[in-house]
């Protein structure tokens, strides 16, 4: 498979020309000009390039990239290691970030919808394949500890649940996937009864109280392994090629 044309398909599934990031999304370092496997995994930390190295990979697809804004600019010591590894082994790294939250299919709000059994009805900031906080309508009867249970049923890690008091029955809820534990306002505006995230601040936890909006903080890399991996799919599915993911274990 030629790398560019594997490329250019993802960057026009992803419609990454029309969203503004804090990182490039595409292809960011360019290896060998063609692909026959291809290597997922969320963030391209160093023990995923070793793992891709070992595997034969021709091309390491990930959520969490490199040359993020206000990044140090300086080629040393780990991200130098990093794109030795890239180098030496003339591996391709292509990385999608907003783009592989938003997209309505294989993104990752779409995938978490998708394991929780969430009826997906809008976007709390946008259009569906624009907006970053999705909202739905939970399987009815769930209430914040079911809802905490059912996360941890689903990405196997027990969210940090902070319950607003008085609550019931969840009838709405928003989640944005990854580090987005401010867009609990927007949530609350929106008229959801429960946000879920990846990460917590010190904060996020008095807004909970004080808005009177259930907040689970569901783990950044646990809510982001699923897009990568629709993405990894499409890709067998539209080109043919050998396809794994690997989950480089990750807490936070």
């Amino acid at each position: 498979m030629e790398r560019d044309r594997l490329v250019a398909a993802c960057d026009h599934l992803l419609d990454t020309a029309s969203i503004t990031d804090y990182t490039l999304n595409g292809l960011q370092v360019a290896g060998r000009t063609e692909v026959r496997k291809v290597m997922s995994g969320v963030t391209a930390c160093q023990a995923l390039l070793d793992e891709a190295v070992a595997w034969q990979a021709d091309l390491v697809l990930v959520h969490h990239g490199y040359f993020w804004k206000n990044e140090p600019m300086a080629i040393t010591g780990m991200k130098r290691r990093r794109l030795h590894t890239l180098l030496v082994n003339d591996l391709n790294l292509l990385a999608y970030h907003l783009p592989l939250d938003k997209h309505p299919e294989l993104g990752n709000n779409a995938e978490l919808a998708r394991l929780l059994d969430i009826e997906v009805t809008g976007c709390a900031d946008g259009e569906l394949g624009t907006g970053l906080v999705w909202l739905g309508n939970p399987p009815r009867g769930l209430d914040a500890q079911g809802l905490a249970g059912q996360l941890d049923k689903c990405l196997s890690r027990r969210p940090l649940l902070i319950e607003a008091p008085g609550k019931g029955e969840i009838r709405r809820i928003a989640w944005c996937t990854g580090g987005a534990q401010d867009m609990i306002t927007v949530a609350f505006e929106a008229g959801a009864d429960a946000f879920i995230s990846g990460e917590i601040s010190e904060r996020t936890t008095h807004l909970a109280r004080e808005l009177g909006i259930h907040y689970l903080a569901a783990g950044h890399h646990a809510t982001e392994r699923y897009g990568v991996q629709a993405l990894g799919k499409w890709l067998v599915e539209e080109f043919g090629i050998e396809y794994r993911f690997v989950d480089i274990d990750n807490p936070a």
